[in-house]
């Protein structure tokens, strides 16, 4: 056994390495309408940079960083008039305007939903990009922080 332990700890060595590589994960969940919502993504920190300020208007951001941001929802939601039936969507964000964001909801390549954003200065930087899920006021509110901005948008859900 002895002259396997080389080999364990190089093995677990090199697969620190590769995890310490990538940015950590993030989960929001959400229990609304008796259903469940979860939005899963990467969590990349800004080490000083203005991401969302160096977005060109009209390019979609993966929102995250590493694998896809995803929304698995049991419920089908409603943003103002815009539908998004049950199911799983990989989530961007879109620059419209200068100030200006929507929430795009793909399958595929194809857009399945677009949603605007309400953007607004958060008191204190936020160093590594968060997505929350929270219920007020019996609807559900989607938000995402990163530096000194965040974008959010209502939604009810069936």
């Amino acid at each position: 056994m002895l002259h396997r332990a080389p080999v364990v700890v190089s093995c677990l060595a090199l697969a620190a390495s590769a995890f310490a590589q990538g940015n950590p994960r993030g989960e929001a969940k959400l229990k609304l309408a008796g259903k469940s919502i979860a939005i899963d993504y990467g969590r990349p920190s800004l080490k000083g940079r203005d991401m969302l300020g160096q977005a060109q208007v009209g390019q979609d951001w993966r929102m995250g960083a590493d694998a896809a941001t995803t929304l698995t929802t049991e419920a089908d939601l409603t943003f103002g008039r815009v539908q998004v039936p049950k199911g799983t969507y990989t989530l961007k964000a879109r620059k419209t305007a200068a100030d200006q964001w929507a929430l795009t909801f793909w399958r595929g390549e194809k857009l399945i939903a677009e949603v605007p954003l309400e953007g607004t200065k958060v008191p204190e930087s936020v160093e590594v990009f968060t997505i929350n899920l929270a219920e007020e006021k019996g609807q559900g509110v989607f938000r995402m922080s990163w530096g000194d901005r965040a974008l959010a948008a209502r939604f009810t859900a069936k």
